[in-house]
């Protein structure tokens, strides 16, 4: 247990000191080197001598600049020497003790470029060389300086001499490791692995290792005419091809696996050479070119793939024409002729007395008439044997024969000769020409291949090299499904099939997009039709009803009332001695109005006039019974009541309504008036 808690404090202990020395190391180094110090009569800077002498070490202090430099904290760093000598001595480069010289004041922050150093020697009576730990006067000199200092590897020589002492010395300010730059603030360390493949230049620049390229060289850079899309690389000078691609620098297709006798100019492609056909170009569509089969001269036709047929010459045999023929072994001379073999046949020598092609006639003469189809016989020999003079289209030794022009084969190329008499002509295959069949005509001329396939003339025929999706002799015959058969394009998208990739492309309506169209995007909001219609529908019914209640208003308007009608004067001449005089009529100005509702049998009061009625004009015609402000009635004129209304209208001549007393009756006075200064009295009858 002891033993594993020792073994982890140890790691850890490890570790702190690790993580102490990354720290520590920052990003740049303030070197101080110490090269003489001079204290020659040993003294203090008190003045008082050290005694046995001045066992001297140094504490530096660098901190930032100061104008004037005072004590403080030593933001920079600071550190101390052992005990270097006494009194006066020099300076190793590494002193004993343990001590480094340079002195080492690492910084981990961007360097300035000014600071502040001070230096104090101290004099070390005992083992404690803490300066806080000595006694003030255990000073022996102190110096300060300020000023500007570069990064760089030159040494900045100084010396600095008081009364008492003189310290030589010099300094200079480096970065640290992979730290770069005018300030040390440029962190590059070099590396070759899958983050990077560079090392640092002076400035801190990276600087690609052969072969990478890119901002932090992790890009390979590939074989020299490497194929850009076709090639690829993952280490310098490489280049590997991708699916579909071979060669050396990825620039050749891979034809469709099996493809024999094609080539491609896209993967997986297999296009047929000449002559070539079928799915992988391995149907031989010319195997007399190819292979020249027939032997001897035979003459060889294309029947098909991988199928010929050869035509042989006489005296030879076999499917390829290869076997020679011996007429004579079949002993085809009769009557003891004797067989003589031939290159193109036999022929029989016939023993005298027998003639034929086989000898088998005997001898004849004119007198047998042995010659047929006209020929003309003649004797000879003095009629021991005899010739024919057979037609022009016959031949034979008794014209038996008929002529055959087509014997030396003359038509080429596998053309069929016909007899026409005395000549002969020649029936050519397709694709040839001529009075022989000599000539080869092109069999694409007529653009054979449908659906854009590429036609490819051949000797006895053409070739269509299909596109994608169909195929057949022509490229008449469909074989791809259609892409747009599932319907795969949504919202009313329409569908098209790209017989290339036979796949299908949507082409998508507004306002959706995708692969199948399948999503929407933000569309402007419509226009509120609804909120619109609503609002100009109620907006025409109000003025529709406003309209209706104006009619009814201008009819009610046009109505004509009782009152009036116009007024005329009636007044009989005993009715004019009840007529109110002049004098008691009298003309007001008040704004009240006079309405009279005259009796329905003897009223002639017409059209409504505005006056007005005074009750104090004539008091003391009101009949008795009658009060101020009361309805005034005649019992002689008047059917019913009749009120007088007061309205607040314009003023015009106005007279107030006085009855006559006469027989307790009360007559009702009209006043007719224009607008004028003008009024017209009118009395009831």
């Amino acid at each position: 247990m002891a033993a594993a808690s020792r073994s982890a404090s140890g790691w850890a202990l490890l570790l702190l000191v690790a993580l102490w020395q990354q720290l520590a190391a920052g990003s740049g180094v303030f070197q101080l080197q110490l090269q003489e110090f001079v204290n020659e009569r040993g003294l203090l800077a008190s003045g008082r001598p050290c005694e046995p002498g001045c066992r001297t070490f140094f504490r530096v202090c660098l901190k930032h600049f100061q104008a004037v430099v005072s004590p403080g904290p030593c933001t920079f760093g600071s550190v101390s020497t052992p005990v270097l000598g006494t009194n006066s001595f020099a300076v190793r480069d590494d002193s004993s003790g343990g001590g480094r010289n340079p002195l080492q004041l690492p910084f981990n922050f961007t360097w300035p470029g000014t600071f502040s150093l001070i230096i104090e020697a101290w004099h070390a009576p005992g083992d404690d060389l803490r300066p806080e730990a000595l006694p003030s006067d255990a000073l022996i000199s102190k110096i300060a300086i300020q000023g500007s200092l570069a990064v760089g590897q030159n040494w900045l020589l100084d010396e600095q001499t008081s009364t008492l002492t003189r310290l030589r010395y010099s300094y200079r300010v480096i970065c640290s490791d992979n730290y770069y730059g005018d300030n040390c603030s440029r962190l590059c360390k070099k590396r070759n692995d899958h983050f990077g493949h560079y090392v640092c230049q002076p400035d801190g620049n990276l600087s690609c290792l052969p072969g990478w390229t890119g901002e932090y060289c992790q890009q390979p850079i590939c074989l020299l005419g490497c194929h850009e899309q076709n090639g690829y690389c993952s280490k310098p000078a490489e280049c590997l091809c991708r699916p579909g691609w071979q060669g050396r620098l990825c620039n050749e297709c891979i034809p469709h696996n099996g493809c024999r006798h094609g080539t491609c100019s896209i993967p997986w492609q297999c296009t047929c050479n000449e002559g070539w056909g079928g799915l992988f170009c391995d149907q031989d569509l010319n195997y007399c070119t190819h292979h020249s089969p027939c032997k001897n001269g035979a003459t060889c036709s294309n029947s098909g793939q991988r199928s010929y047929t050869c035509s042989c010459r006489p005296g030879y045999t076999g499917v390829d024409c290869e076997l020679e023929l011996s007429e004579c072994d079949s002993n085809p001379c009769r009557n003891g002729g004797s067989c003589k073999d031939q290159e193109d046949g036999y022929h029989c020598l016939c023993p005298p007395g027998y003639y034929g092609v086989h000898c088998e006639h005997s001898t004849l003469s004119c007198a047998d008439s042995p010659c047929f189809n006209g020929g003309s016989c003649r004797e000879r020999n003095q009629g021991a044997s005899y010739a024919c003079e057979c037609p022009p289209t016959f031949t034979g030794s008794n014209c038996e024969k008929k002529v055959d022009r087509c014997t030396s084969n003359p038509c080429a190329n596998g053309g069929q000769c016909l007899n026409r008499g005395p000549s002969r002509m020649c029936r050519c295959r397709p694709g040839f020409t001529g009075t022989y069949c000599e000539r080869h005509i092109s069999n694409c001329a007529r653009n054979p291949c449908a659906h854009g396939g590429t036609c490819h003339d051949l000797e006895n025929g053409f070739m269509c090299t299909c596109p994608a999706g169909f195929s057949g002799r022509r490229c008449e015959v469909p074989t791809s499904s259609d892409a747009c058969a599932s319907s795969p394009c949504l919202n009313r998208a329409t569908c098209y099939t790209d017989l290339s990739t036979d796949t299908f492309v949507c082409n998508c309506p507004y306002g959706f997009v995708g692969s199948h169209c399948e999503f929407p995007v933000g569309l402007p909001p419509s226009f509120p039709w609804v909120a619109v219609s609503l609002g100009v529908g109620l907006a025409v019914l109000l003025v529709l009803l406003g309209m209706v209640a104006v009619a009814v208003r201008q009819l009610r308007l046009r109505r004509p009332d009782d009152g009036s009608r116009e007024a005329m004067n009636n007044l009989s001449d005993f009715q004019k001695d009840n007529l109110i005089p002049a004098a008691q009529l009298k003309n007001t100005n008040q704004k009240k109005e006079l309405e009279v509702d005259c009796g329905l049998d003897k009223s002639n009061c017409g059209k409504q006039q505005n006056h007005t009625l005074d009750y104090n004009l004539a008091p003391g015609l009101l009949g008795r019974g009658t009060m101020p402000g009361k309805f005034l009635h005649s019992d002689k004129s008047l059917g019913e009541k009749a009120p007088l209304r007061l309205h607040s209208e314009k003023p015009e001549c106005r007279i107030s309504a006085i009855c006559s007393p006469r027989d307790s009756m009360y007559q009702s006075v009209c006043l007719i008036s224009e607008e004028r200064n003008e009024c017209v009295i009118a009395t009831e009858v």
